[in-house]
Formats: structure tokens, sequence, C-alpha cells
């Protein structure tokens, strides 16, 4: 996950994926509720609206963004649904305009970075790699609210691997938010892409072990999907505690979906 045009090629493509759905939304579908709870479709939108903006300001202005993160220090537990009811109050072609203009900004940002430039951000500093990376993340992971939303069905792709990277680097983070010390070994994952192929993370004789489709390791690690609705397997108790808690997001730890049984 080294070449930046390869991860800001898939960033654009998952993208346009997203805005084609929206884009021929109704107003009453973009009002529509999703998964997450008190967000309509217009309030995901505007979240990755407003986080592309935040990245922006991160690639371009360290000085506005740290104005940023001072907003977010002074109200932790609301500023990300704040950011997102601002947005949603928009008519929907202007929230639209808002998110096409923002993210295609931001491409020409991180893709006029130097090499080996960072970037503040409400967590570690990141290269333009994981920028991309962790935006590709979210606009994947929102965009399956608003699919689940409006009733639609999604073909998984290959752009899933970063997902699934993103989620694998972030194991460690996951026990930290929680307080708790993670494991010192590494974990044997192995994941069925959506065309048939295999793609394995970590060491071969790794006694952990994590495997199944990727699409479902993706769902959880974005907690999409309870654990109890994927076909993932785990040999091992730490492996098999860390998908309860795993999360690719930075922030504090969710809720995540109940099983689809309890809702």
């Amino acid at each position: 996950m080294s070449d930046p045009a390869v991860v800001l090629d898939d960033l654009r493509s998952e993208s346009e994926e997203l805005d084609l759905l929206v884009g021929k939304s109704s107003a009453e579908e973009w009002a529509t509720p999703t998964p997450a709870v008190r967000w309509t479709v217009a309030h995901q939108i505007a979240h990755l609206a407003w986080t592309d903006r935040a990245a922006l300001l991160a690639a371009t202005d360290a000085g506005a963004f740290a104005a940023e993160t001072e907003k977010a220090l002074a109200a932790p537990d609301t500023f990300v649904d704040d950011g997102a009811a601002e947005g949603a109050a928009l008519p929907p072609a202007e929230l639209l305009a808002r998110w096409r203009d923002g993210r295609e900004r931001l491409q020409e940002a991180l893709r006029a970075a130097p090499p080996g430039s960072r970037f503040p951000w409400y967590g570690p500093p990141m290269s333009a790699v994981s920028m991309g990376t962790a935006r590709l993340m979210e606009t994947w992971a929102h965009g399956q609210d608003v699919a689940d939303a409006l009733g639609v069905v999604r073909r998984p792709t290959a752009r899933l691997r970063h997902v699934a990277w993103i989620g694998l680097r972030a194991r460690d983070y996951a026990y930290l938010v929680r307080g708790l010390t993670p494991p010192a070994e590494p974990f044997r994952v192995e994941l069925s892409g959506p065309d048939g192929e295999l793609w394995t993370y970590g060491p071969e004789d790794a006694a952990q072990r994590i495997s199944g489709p990727a699409l479902d390791f993706c769902l959880l690690v974005t907690q999409r999907a309870h654990r109890d609705d994927t076909a993932l397997t785990a040999v091992g108790p730490d492996a098999n505690a860390w998908l309860a808690i795993a999360q690719a997001f930075a922030g504090p730890a969710g809720e995540g979906r109940a099983p689809k049984g309890a809702r």
C-alpha cells in the first residue's frame, strides 16, 4: 500500500460509486434513517464532506487544522455529530456539490504532496497513503450505511483490500482505546477476496489465526456487522477476543451493530 496514486485512484472510484447512489436519490431518500442512530442518508454524506474538509486542512494548512482540533477537544462527545448535522441541514443538491468539491480538492492536495510528507491528524500524523486509505475506508463504511438504508446490495470489489489493511493496522489501537493491553504476538489473517483470490497477512506459523470472507472482515472492523452475522472463524483466544472489539476507525470505541436477530 505504498503508492499514493493507487490508493487515491481507488478512493476516487469508491467515492464515485457512492455518488451514483445518492446522486439519483430523491429528497425523501436523503432523509431516510440509516443504521447509525439519528443519522439519515444526508448525515452520512455530510460527515464524509466534513471529514474531507478536515483532511484537506491537515494536508494544506496545519494552523487551520490545529484550530479544528481545538474545537474537537472542546466538545469531544458531540463534534462529529454536530458537523454531520450542520451539513445534513443543507438542501441535498448543495450538500452533494459540497462533498464533490471537497473530495476533489483533497485528491489534488494529496497527489501534490511531496514524498515523505506527514500530515497532522486527530491521532498520529498520517502520510498521503495513510490519509487516502483512511478516507477510502470511511467512504466505504458510510456508503454501506447509505446502501443499507436504501435497500441496495453493493457488489464487493478489490478495493476492500485497503479496508482490510487499515483494519489490521488498527488492531492494537482497538485494545488501547479500551484501556486494554494488546497481544504481544502477531496474528495470521487469511481472507478470501471478492474475485476468489486469497489475501494473507502475518506469519504463516502464527498460533492465533483468523480466516473468512474479506467482505465480512471489512464489515466487522468498520463495525457495520456483528460477528455473529459473519462467516469469520478464529483460532486462539486472543484472535477470538479481537473480533469482538476490532475497529478500523480512530476515536472512541464504537458500540457496533447488534446481531440481526436482536435488531
